[in-house]
């Protein structure tokens, strides 16, 4: 079984978001990342990660230019990359794309489910900050 544990949401102004986050859901914030694909700030509540991107002019990934906001991709954790990929394509999914590793940054595989929405698929989880807190 899948397990939803990532949300990405695009926005214009990183520190303003992540302080928004910190501020009204006491979301703490667990890793960052600037790289030549954009940047990101990511909170947790201990099960959930939530990570703002920012794309700049000149990175790719971006939608809309670098003052869009809204949903990027949301995230799944699986036990078995292999078989998830399977089930995604026998149920009318597509791989999309495959991240390139950077510093700070998940590589993980990215598909495409039947409405063309972006999601990414891992054996491994999002960093969390600690449930127990």
């Amino acid at each position: 079984m899948g397990k939803l544990r990532h949300v990405a949401i695009q926005v214009p102004d990183l520190e303003k978001a992540a302080a928004f986050y910190e501020n009204v859901f006491e979301l703490k914030r667990v890793g960052s990342a600037e790289s030549p694909i954009g940047n990101a700030i990511s909170l947790s509540d201990g099960v959930v990660n939530l990570t703002l991107l920012h794309f700049p002019e000149g990175t790719v990934g971006g939608k809309g230019g670098p003052d869009w906001a809204g949903l990027h991709h949301i995230g799944f954790v699986v036990d078995d990359e292999e078989a998830a990929d399977a089930r995604i394509k026998e149920n009318g999914g597509a791989f999309f794309m495959q991240l390139t590793p950077y510093p700070g940054v998940d590589a993980e595989k990215k598909y495409k489910d039947v409405n063309g929405i972006v999601f990414d698929m891992a054996a491994h989880n999002w960093i969390q900050a600690d449930a127990a807190e």
